[in-house]
């Protein structure tokens, strides 16, 4: 079976999502009455690239701040902070992002930044526990079958450890890409142009068209990211 088949689903389906966002069909999606005003095609694809690209940062901060800290854990000369760091990672997604974007607003104003405060608090425990997760798969006789040989502790992790754990890692930044889509969706709160900006004047408006294809638009970006990460998985396996 090709690696890339468990990718399908989530491509299929995130295709089927997008086309769904499209005007003319979400329009036929919503039954009632009221003044059903679709959005544009043109305005959803500004939305849903504004929306990609805040949650693709997003994405790198977990990835670096979640990951580094996870690194830091799993090593033994750290392994006392090991709690404190798990710690702060909770208390970062105990807070939800709508508090956080609302508590950060008189800082970093409106828009992006504090849309980024809330990616980055909300997705840190994940990213975090992924990677402990993933680095503590590795075999330990792998990591001493490497210092027999006289690797130092930086080539171990280069050459062993990321190696071996990259699966598992792969894993880790789906769920981190996931919570980012959905969560930058609350962006809108903030005034940043997300996806989730028709979501938010649709409920307030009554357009449940609008509220839809944003609802559409933004799920289709989480499985085409999921099947692409999925994709990426598999060629790494099959290398």
């Amino acid at each position: 079976m090709s690696r890339l088949t468990p990718a399908i689903g989530p491509l299929l389906l995130g295709i089927v999502l997008g086309l769904s966002s499209h005007p003319a069909l979400a329009s036929l999606l919503v039954v009632g009455g009221g003044a059903q005003r679709p959005l544009a095609l043109g305005r959803l694809a500004d939305l849903a690239l504004n929306h990609l690209a805040l949650a693709g940062t997003g994405l790198a901060l977990v990835a670096g701040l979640g990951g580094g800290l996870g690194l830091i854990a799993t090593r033994g000369r750290f392994a006392a902070l090991r709690g404190s760091i798990d710690t702060f990672a909770a208390f970062a997604q105990a807070v939800p992002p709508v508090v956080v974007v609302a508590l950060a607003l008189p800082i970093l104003g409106f828009g992006g930044p504090p849309t980024l405060l809330a990616l980055a608090a909300y997705g840190l425990m994940a990213t975090l526990r992924g990677t402990v997760a993933a680095l503590e798969s590795v075999p330990t006789e792998a990591r001493e079958a490497a210092r027999a040989i006289g690797l130092t502790p930086c080539q171990i992790l280069r050459q062993v450890e990321l190696p071996l754990a990259a699966w598992g890692l792969i894993e880790t930044l789906r769920t981190a890409f996931v919570l980012c889509v959905a969560v930058t969706a609350v962006g809108a709160l903030a005034g940043a142009a997300t996806l989730g900006t028709p979501i938010v004047a649709g409920l307030q408006n009554q357009n449940f068209v609008a509220m839809l294809q944003g609802a559409l638009a933004s799920a289709a970006l989480a499985f085409l990211g999921d099947a692409l990460l999925l994709a990426a998985g598999g060629l790494l396996r099959r290398a």
